[in-house]
């Protein structure tokens, strides 16, 4: 549902999120591989934003739903409520069909557009919308093919191909919503694009320019050029420096069941209040080290509106922690956190609270405790605050 302040848009844009990248041999999936301080998907979104307003719905693996989601907000800013993220299929095409069925009633055009393209300059959608309103059905961005082409029988050419009516297909590739869930609907076969696949059902599919930046990236070298043209500085014999970051979390005591701080259950200690397990010490923890890679905060990705940390332990939110800084491009030094609390007693578990936060952090953890000489909150046994202090390590 759009936000009282914001009208119904008339375009949609599906931001096809969801392949595995495996030619790219990240290790991750690629839209979700860092090209800069930040990932294929946010610079796809960037665009996407920057173009005429849109509801915007992303289409990502299974399990990067609330990735895609924390990038998508918050490039959308005041446009958050235009945003949707499904999960996509195992084709191309079931995933464009998953993201359709997201799309508003209201919606008369609709873009299908790959994250791999993240380039792409919004000059690009405004042109593919400009031809939907100007009466198109389909419409595709192409640039023109310069290279000469071979039709080629093994390792043998059997002939030279006349380029001149020859295009190269890119995306946003826009279509008037009826046409397109007409031609999903008669799918008999896969297409290795949309256009190809409203053509196969009788539609006939009009060209705009296409924009030299809006390369799909699939290959070690495609990534390479994407960085280049963002200005990012080949790997170069000085290392870069160190970055920092600071964290802090308070929780007041009131919540259910056992204490959980530091990763360790304490039988008998007041619990804390939370959306989670109200630890207080992983949550300083979570905050330095995404503060020093640049990703945000713990409400960033660990939200009260992402109901799979709700109760969740200090290792559920270490782990992922270390996983979004290392597509990020950073390896975790070491973290220092100090705990306020009048209870529990951390001397006597000093050395077992350090030991499961850096096994599950991936990284030196050390952890020291005041009682604040019985002033404030923390003195009284009210809550508990921590403090913590990360390192990381561009790599």
């Amino acid at each position: 549902m759009t936000s009282d302040l914001l009208p119904v848009p008339r375009v949609a844009v599906i931001v096809v999120a969801a392949g595995s990248g495996q030619r790219l041999g990240a290790g991750r999936p690629k839209a979700f591989v860092g090209l800069d301080a930040h990932t294929v998907l946010r610079h796809a979104l960037l665009g996407v934003f920057a173009a005429p307003p849109a509801q915007v719905v992303v289409v990502a693996p299974a399990d990067r739903v609330g990735d895609a989601l924390t990038e998508a907000r918050t490039v959308a800013g005041d446009r958050r409520d235009l945003v949707s993220v499904v999960a996509g299929g195992a084709t191309r095409q079931e995933s464009v069909a998953a993201g359709l069925e997201a799309v508003w009633p209201d919606v008369d055009w609709v873009l299908v557009h790959d994250a791999a393209r993240a380039l792409t300059p919004p000059a690009v959608f405004a042109r593919v919308i400009a031809a939907l309103e100007s009466g198109k059905d389909a419409v595709l961005p192409v640039l023109p093919v310069v290279d000469t082409v071979k039709r080629v029988a093994g390792d043998v050419v059997s002939e030279a191909v006349d380029r001149s009516d020859l295009a190269a297909a890119q995306t946003p590739q826009g279509f008037r919503r009826a046409v397109l869930d007409a031609a999903y609907a008669a799918a008999a076969a896969d297409h290795t694009d949309d256009a190809a696949l409203v053509q196969s059902a009788g539609t006939a599919v009009w060209t705009v320019p296409g924009d030299e930046r809006g390369f799909k990236i699939t290959t070690p070298a495609d990534l390479d050029r994407a960085r280049a043209l963002l200005g990012v500085a080949p790997v170069s014999a000085v290392p870069a420096p160190p970055r920092v970051g600071i964290g802090t979390d308070v929780h007041a005591v009131g919540g259910e069941g056992e204490l959980w701080l530091a990763g360790l259950q304490w039988p008998g200690e007041p619990a804390l209040h939370g959306h989670s397990d109200g630890d207080a010490v992983a949550h300083a923890i979570v905050d330095a080290v995404l503060a020093a890679a640049g990703l945000g905060d713990i409400g960033t990705h660990f939200g009260t509106d992402q109901p799979e940390y709700a109760g969740a332990h200090a290792e559920a939110f270490l782990a992922r922690t270390r996983a979004l800084v290392t597509e990020a491009g950073f390896a975790i030094g070491n973290v220092s956190v100090q705990v306020q609390a009048r209870n529990p007693r951390f001397a006597p578990r000093r050395t077992e609270a350090e030991r499961v936060l850096s096994a599950a952090l991936g990284a030196p953890v050390s952890v020291s405790a005041t009682t604040t000489d019985g002033l404030g909150f923390t003195g009284t046994g009210e809550g508990v605050a921590a403090f913590a202090v990360a390192v990381v390590i561009p790599r």
